[in-house]
């Protein structure tokens, strides 16, 4: 999409559309070759899927070109697959490991930036008082990452005390996302559900996040099931999703305060219709919200949501 998350972001926030509240990164930073939708297929037309760094000038040129396109947070990829056309015919995700498709894994996730280039990433960006979220699916590339200090970690599929010790530390928060890893790492979800389970012991904030893509848009609540069912208790699982998810944008850096109840902070207020401590799937059951003070759902029905009861602005209105 480009920039065009921040374009949607300020049509939500002026009032032209309706909306969620956006808090955007325009385009991901990764290396030349990393992060970019391959596949072996000679017609492959699909635009970039992040904005090539290699460097450390032309890291701290990325986050300053990302920061002037109206970016919120700074995210980069610590890791990614970058070895897609080794065995023909490797797959992308789902891998079949067999005879037919060799090795085991035909596309690991492998490390795409130095340390001089995710300390330098971090370092621009604090410069303009952004967050820095950072995608990582090993350990290694989280441990540089956090290192390099950052303010969110997500996935750290194999995530360990070292990790999550070092999370806890620097006060960087964790996005386990579990919706994706229930998807398309089945074979060791197990062993995540575990870590996840494990970094909240020792500490590690937590913040809810389901890696939307692989996980269909509206199935957030997937998200909050799974981390229940990990052992996190409930009220630290609503937290994750509500303190957690201004944490996750810089906290104040974001520009507003919201998640809890106080003078002065936003008014975003769910009602479910069913008691959550006792009903599993009371989170998918949303039926009343608001948000700003401005009610868009109330017995279960949108309201709000058509040109003649939204807060158009004057010249276009009809």
């Amino acid at each position: 999409m480009g920039d065009s998350d921040a374009h949607i972001r300020n049509a939500i926030n002026r009032g032209l559309i309706p909306g969620p509240r956006l808090f955007v990164a325009t385009k991901v930073l990764a290396s030349t070759g990393s992060y970019e939708p391959r596949t072996e297929s000679e017609h492959t037309c699909l635009p970039a899927g992040g904005e090539a760094v290699d460097g450390v000038e032309s890291a701290r040129v990325a986050v300053r070109r990302r920061i002037a396109a109206g970016a919120d947070v700074i995210k980069f990829f610590a890791d990614y697959r970058r070895r897609v056309m080794r065995y023909p015919p490797a797959q992308q995700h789902p891998y079949i490991p067999n005879v037919l498709h060799l090795p085991e894994e035909p596309n690991p996730d492998i490390l795409v930036f130095e340390q001089t280039e995710m300390d330098m990433i971090v370092s621009e960006a604090k410069l303009a008082k952004c967050p820095v979220a950072c995608h990582a699916g090993t350990v290694e590339g989280a441990i540089m990452a956090v290192k390099a200090g950052v303010s969110t970690i997500e996935h750290a599929y194999f995530g360990n005390d070292e990790l999550y010790n070092l999370m806890r530390e620097s006060g960087c928060v964790f996005v386990p996302t579990l919706t994706v890893c229930e998807e398309i790492h089945a074979k060791r979800y197990g062993e995540i559900k575990v870590q996840a389970k494990r970094a909240h012991e020792l500490g590690v904030r937590l913040a809810c996040g389901g890696d939307i893509g692989p996980v269909h848009h509206g199935a957030n609540a997937r998200e909050m099931e799974l981390m229940i069912d990990a052992g996190i208790p409930l009220g630290d699982v609503l937290e994750s999703c509500t303190v957690g998810g201004w944490e996750s944008v810089g906290k104040d850096l974001c520009g507003l305060k919201f998640g809890w109840f106080e003078k002065g902070v936003r008014a975003d207020i769910i009602a479910l219709e069913t008691d959550p401590r006792e009903d599993k799937l009371a989170l998918r059951k949303v039926d009343f919200v608001m948000k700003d003070a401005h009610v868009w759902k109330r017995d279960g029905v949108a309201v709000n949501m058509i040109q003649d009861n939204f807060l158009w602005p004057e010249k276009f209105r009809v």
